[in-house]
């Protein structure tokens, strides 16, 4: 058996970073709503409402900054580890675009590129998106690179162990008198339930994925503190028509129910999310803070993952596993719980577009 550390990223000759982008000044804020949302019939006064929490801080999302803080991180690495691979950054929604990026990898004469998206679950949203935009970033580029999704990673170790490490942490710094009766509050975006009904192969895979996460985070919170506690998950940045399902509870009502209900403490684990974007700039430092101190819950906000080495080299693990797959190699595929490592090629069917069929990168031809 292979061993997926040997540092040989044959027959891949560049990495992409695949991300959603944000405004980086106030003059981007609606435009970059206007991306996010065309085609949804979303009224102005509506993306105006949403924009207000980028204008509070001054108009810029953290997430383009966050990427460039990733990116050196994991340049150093692949260099590190003896990988003299290229990388390359696209969003889907703001400035470096993704087929910007496919194009400068054409110039530069890539052929084959492994696609690292910051998006860990498996939804229409979370993933098949991501790979409908890179279908349509390479097509019609001349020379364009052969683009391959790496798999989803939710349930890596080097994402889920410094998930652990920021509830640890979070957990430390309560006041001693409420510590051990904190409640753990997984958080991550919400979507429609009927995206997460289409969502992986066979449908639920979003909710699924989410919670054998939280359960190997709560197990491990437990085996170093000794202290065996409740866990939910909720869920924060709806977006959706009022009339329209989408998964609940809310962050802002579960911590509101959490109080009435007699708990004194919480920690909230952003595990839906990689880093410190705006849902969890605002959603949870902002807003979900603002509701704790109101309702007189002690609460604390775990780090997000971001460019913790483990994180950075997770993605150096799953660019090396695939690459030793694509060349007939077998290769042992890290993960934790009950869940497994994911494919490699998205099933046929797997997280359907709810607006119809839409050519993807990525997944198992149809027969």
């Amino acid at each position: 058996m292979a061993n997926p550390l040997t540092p040989d990223s044959r027959p891949y000759d560049a990495l992409l970073l695949v991300s959603f982008g944000g405004p980086e000044g106030p003059d981007d804020v609606l435009p970059f709503l206007e991306n996010v949302t065309r085609g949804r019939g979303i009224p102005r006064e509506r993306l105006e409402e949403v924009g207000a929490h980028y204008h509070l801080f001054g108009g810029r999302s953290p997430i383009n900054d966050l990427n460039r803080r990733f990116l050196e991180a994991l340049r150093a690495d692949l260099a590190g580890a003896g990988l003299d691979l290229p990388v390359y950054w696209g969003n889907r929604h703001w400035d470096p675009y993704l087929r910007d990026a496919v194009q400068r990898m054409a110039a530069d004469g890539v052929t084959r590129a492994a696609c690292f998206i910051t998006s860990a679950y498996s939804s229409w949203s979370s993933c098949r998106q991501y790979r409908e935009n890179l279908y349509a970033a390479a097509d019609g580029v001349p020379d364009a690179p052969r683009l391959d999704r790496l798999r989803p990673y939710f349930n890596h170790p080097g994402f889920v162990e410094p998930v652990v490490d920021g509830a640890l942490a979070a957990l430390a710094d309560l006041p001693d008198d409420v510590r051990d009766r904190a409640r753990l509050v997984f958080v991550t975006h919400s979507i429609p339930t009927s995206m997460n009904d289409t969502s992986g192969p066979h449908g639920g895979a979003y909710l699924t994925q989410h919670r054998d996460v939280a359960s190997v985070v709560a197990e491990r919170v437990h085996a170093v503190t000794g202290v065996s506690r409740e866990h939910d998950l909720v869920f924060c940045s709806r977006s959706g028509a009022p009339h329209a399902p989408w998964l609940e509870p809310d962050v802002n009502d579960h911590l509101a129910q959490l109080a009435a209900g007699g708990e004194v403490a919480a920690v909230l684990i952003p595990v839906g999310f990689v880093s410190d974007h705006m849902e969890v700039v605002y959603d949870l430092d902002t807003e979900a803070l603002a509701t704790a101190e109101k309702v007189g819950l002690e609460v604390r906000r775990a780090a997000t993952v971001g460019t913790d080495p483990r994180f950075v080299a997770a993605v150096r693990d799953l660019l090396l596993e695939r690459a030793a797959a694509e060349r007939g190699e077998s290769v042992a595929r890290a993960a934790v719980g009950e869940i497994g490592p994911l494919w490699d090629r998205c099933p046929v069917g797997c997280c359907a577009n709810p607006r119809g069929d839409v050519p993807a990168i990525g997944g198992e031809a149809a027969t």
